[in-house]
């Protein structure tokens, strides 16, 4: 790892995280932001010399040599940034673009820096022109740091996240921002940078959406049901595989595989379905039993990538009451432009 003679912080620093919390703090003394869906990064630049750090403090560099070269062109040197690196494509934020740089093959990445070229969200300086330490400063001080570096700069890939005083705004942000918007992070206005420390907050958006089941698989080693495999309608009319849900309460297990055992009918999905080729495909792919389109789940998600849902969703309840017709692509909110939203954000202060 190379030197970075005029920094006060090297990399190797942990990142301050956040901790979840189910609403948004009361009181005065907060800055909240919103919460980007990216890779955390923090930047270290001294001269030709720039590495980015992921949140797991492994080097990300090599993956986004495009955010590398705009980091060496910035006036600000040297300077260490916080921020999240985001990859829009077709006007949305795509986590799999980001995912797709993980590739040990140089021309590969450099082929989608050129196709799909990321983006850097700041939201905190942690060193002062001259590369003295920042973390023990105030975040008001910070951010003023931030707005000064950011403002000196010309670079369209290099972003600036907005900021809030006011709860009931962020709490609008958090309502009314759909998809484009992973949660809004709270920080104490006058704290410092605890690095590796959960000194935020974070709260996350909770959608929901009425899914077919259109296939489950048993649990491992057992011939009681582990998942719910989820889908929704497209435009064809076709039941694409959306995802799974595992969070049924484990007394409920025997009851509902009978019920399911009964169902059991092929093909299950009639569109996309589990195993075709993904990033999600493993070795149990295959392994799963389709039913006839009859039972209808309500579940929580958190993100969408590609019509998918990234992670496995939360259980809510059945809905007896909605024709599997009714489950459809279009509930699942999507993603806006961050260009478009950064304006519709800033209007709003």
């Amino acid at each position: 790892m190379a030197a970075f003679s005029r920094l006060a912080v090297q990399p190797g620093l942990a990142p301050m995280e956040a901790k979840l919390v189910d609403s948004l703090p009361d009181g005065a003394g907060y800055y909240y932001e919103p919460k980007w869906d990216g890779f955390r990064c923090l930047i270290f630049r001294d001269g030709d010399e720039v590495e980015l750090q992921s949140k797991a403090g492994k080097p990300l560099g090599r993956y986004f040599p495009e955010i590398v070269d705009m980091i060496r062109g910035l006036k600000a040197d040297p300077c260490i940034l916080d921020g999240e690196l985001i990859i829009p494509v077709g006007g949305v934020l795509s986590f799999d673009s980001l995912q797709m740089r993980l590739h040990p093959a140089e021309s590969r990445i450099r082929k989608l820096a050129a196709e799909t070229p990321a983006q850097l969200m700041l939201f905190d300086c942690l060193a002062s022109p001259s590369g003295e330490s920042l973390l023990e400063r105030p975040l008001t001080e910070r951010r003023e740091a931030l707005e000064r570096l950011h403002k000196g700069e010309r670079s369209p890939a290099l972003l600036l996240s907005p900021f809030t005083e006011d709860r009931s705004l962020a709490q609008a942000w958090l309502d009314s921002a759909g998809g484009a918007l992973d949660g809004v992070v709270c920080k104490r206005r006058e704290g410092p940078y605890e690095a590796g420390e959960r000194a935020m907050f974070k709260i996350k958006q909770r959608r929901t959406a009425d899914c077919v089941v259109g296939g489950f698989r048993y649990a491992t080693g057992s011939r009681v049901m582990g998942s719910l495999l989820l889908g929704l309608y497209n435009d064809d009319g076709k039941l694409d595989h959306v995802g799974f849900t595992s969070a049924i309460p484990a007394a409920e297990r025997a009851a509902l595989t009978k019920r399911l055992e009964k169902l059991v009918e092929a093909p299950g999905f009639t569109g996309n379905a589990p195993g075709g080729p993904s990033r999600w495909s493993s070795e149990r792919s295959a392994d799963w039993q389709p039913l006839r389109p009859e039972l209808v789940v309500e579940v929580r998600y958190d993100h969408v990538t590609g019509n998918r849902f990234r992670h496995g969703t939360k259980f809510l309840r059945w809905r007896p009451d909605k024709a599997p017709g009714q489950c459809r692509m279009d509930q699942l909110e999507q993603e806006a432009p961050p260009a478009q939203l950064l304006k519709e954000l800033e209007k709003a202060r």
